[in-house]
């Protein structure tokens, strides 16, 4: 009986091994265009809570000293914003959890972080910038030739156009900056620089100077995951580069689109209506 059964066992731990050797290249394998190069086409999306903060944090009202957010209206009047505006708790999407903050910045950081509703630019329907456009809670679709790469997203109707031929330096300072690709192996780098210094990293005050230069890497993963790095880089508010990975998620649906968000429209009052003879309630 033993010798039959030690070959049965041996051959099924085989197969067995076999199985999962074939299971594992088949995921492996990832989409490539006709030029050979892995084909990012598609919506993605990113999950997690690196929106509030790409710290890793607790939950929290968002204003401190506050049992709740409040925000101002008319008449002295406060609405209370309750659990809808707090923060979840989050790991976090920093390498090492800190970013590594020059003391004036983190003083500035954390009073960004009191007054947020007054700061944020996202607040004003302002442009995302880099990299805070890939981690918000808005899909953003890649298009992808042989020799272009663009980036369309949902938020505020941002756009990349990502050149593959360097144009030189960025001829004026912009929201979203100028981004230079190329490839390395399978993975696409992307170097951006030429931002104002008015764009956050998310919604706790995380912000950088007109220096930053981000170096992203966009790898393909499976069909429908992207492992996404950014460095960042600013000498003015940072002691030195530090980076963030979070993964990308590729939307199956068939229906899947780019949806509308009239952001402009939703702001308008915030930022006009003081110039209203009877502003409204």
């Amino acid at each position: 009986m033993l010798n039959i059964r030690t070959p049965m066992r041996a051959t099924s731990a085989a197969l067995l091994l076999a199985a999962l050797a074939a299971g594992t290249s088949q995921a492996q394998e990832i989409p490539r265009t006709a030029a050979g190069r892995p084909d990012f086409n598609g919506i993605w999306q990113a999950l997690g809570n690196a929106y509030w903060d790409i710290e890793p944090h607790s939950s929290r009202a968002a204003l401190a000293m506050q049992p709740g957010p409040v925000v101002p209206v008319p008449a002295n009047e406060v609405l209370a914003l309750g659990a809808a505006g707090s923060v979840p708790s989050g790991w976090g999407i920093v390498v090492g959890g800190e970013i590594p903050y020059l003391p004036a910045a983190l003083e500035r950081r954390n009073e960004n972080r009191e007054k947020w509703l007054e700061r944020d630019p996202e607040i004003k329907c302002y442009l995302p910038g880099v990299p805070r456009a890939t981690y918000m809670p808005f899909p953003f679709q890649i298009f992808q030739s042989d020799s272009h790469f663009f980036m369309a997203y949902e938020y505020a109707g941002a756009v990349r156009d990502i050149y593959f031929v360097d144009p030189g330096a960025p001829q004026v300072d912009s929201w979203m900056g100028q981004s230079v690709g190329h490839w390395e192996g399978d993975t696409l780098v992307v170097v951006s620089n030429g931002f104002n210094d008015q764009t956050w990293f998310d919604r706790a005050g995380n912000h950088h100077s007109w220096q930053m230069v981000v170096t992203e890497r966009f790898t393909l993963t499976s069909p429908y995951h992207i492992m996404y790095e950014a460095t960042i880089q600013d000498p003015e508010t940072f002691s030195r580069p530090w980076q963030i990975r979070v993964p990308l998620y590729k939307h199956v649906d068939e229906n899947a689109r780019l949806g509308q968000f009239k952001c402009v429209e939703y702001v308008e009052e915030l930022l006009y209506g003081h110039l209203r003879k009877e502003p409204i309630r």
